[in-house]
């Protein structure tokens, strides 16, 4: 699932992006599950934020993305091998659309509504009448459609884990906070800085400003990424915060009333 790579340039051509409205955005710390207690954060603040990811490759747990045009949240639920995902944008008031998406993934099989509203809708067709409505999506025909698909065996949707690989300096700033810099350019695999991001930033993408927050279990809660100003592009913060760990829920399948089989103009939309 790539989350921040859409933008409303892709939806004009036939549709950026990661909300989860079920989810606890909150980043404020949680007990380890089952009341086991976690390990702490290493003393290195370093090795404390590459230790601070280790617990989403368990795949319980839930997220929020926020910062640019879209945000978007989600849970991660491995214990039943399910996933979901909202993502929300735009303003119809003031602009040509607003989105509202969510993603359900439940092993093999997955479903996406989409409700757009605003004056570019009328372009799209069969937007309207699928308002409300779940696409179940035939898994043969989203291979080219990577942001209609989730990996179940790399879990985090928003890649934090490469965030605190391309670390080049931390300092410890209080209790279970830390700040430094990155450099963007060895990122890969992260949804809070994507390529054309990185690219944009040119010779300011080696040492980009970031704070991080961990609980008191050392598992990562809240990075985020200061992006500067770059050419015609404004600064802007990129956070993804993280929550419930071990306790996230299964996602249950979309009413089958509310389900339709997804239209080839969808698949065309995702493309690419």
């Amino acid at each position: 699932m790539i989350i921040r790579r859409w933008s409303a340039g892709i939806l004009a051509a036939a549709l950026f992006v990661p909300g989860l409205t079920a989810c606890n955005n909150s980043p404020a710390a949680e007990p380890a599950a089952g009341g086991a207690a976690a390990p702490a954060a290493p003393a290195d603040p370093k090795e404390a934020l590459l230790a601070s990811t280790r617990e989403l490759s368990k795949g319980n747990f839930t997220f929020a993305i926020s910062g640019g045009e879209f945000d978007g949240s989600g849970t991660v639920h491995m214990p039943s091998k399910s996933a979901e995902m909202k993502m929300t944008g735009g303003d119809a008031a003031t602009e040509d659309f607003s989105m509202d998406m969510h993603l359900v993934f439940i092993d093999t099989e997955s479903w996406v509504k989409l409700d757009l509203t605003g004056p570019m809708v009328d372009a799209i067709p069969g937007a309207k009448e699928r308002k409300g409505k779940y696409q179940h999506l035939d898994r043969s025909k989203i291979k080219d459609a990577k942001d209609l698909q989730f990996d179940f065996s790399d879990v985090d949707p928003a890649g934090s884990e490469a965030l605190t690989k391309a670390v080049t300096d931390v300092r410890k700033t209080g209790e279970g906070t830390y700040e430094g810099t990155l450099d963007a350019t060895k990122v890969t695999d992260s949804d809070v800085l994507d390529a054309d991001i990185v690219k944009g930033l040119a010779d300011k993408a080696g040492a980009v400003p970031f704070t991080a927050k961990l609980d008191a279990q050392g598992r990562l809660v809240e990075f985020l990424v200061k992006v500067p100003a770059a050419g015609s592009a404004k600064a802007q913060d990129l956070k993804v915060t993280y929550a419930d760990y071990g306790a996230a829920t299964a996602v249950p399948q979309p009413p089958a009333n509310l389900v339709v089989e997804a239209s080839d103009d969808v698949y065309e939309m995702f493309k690419g």
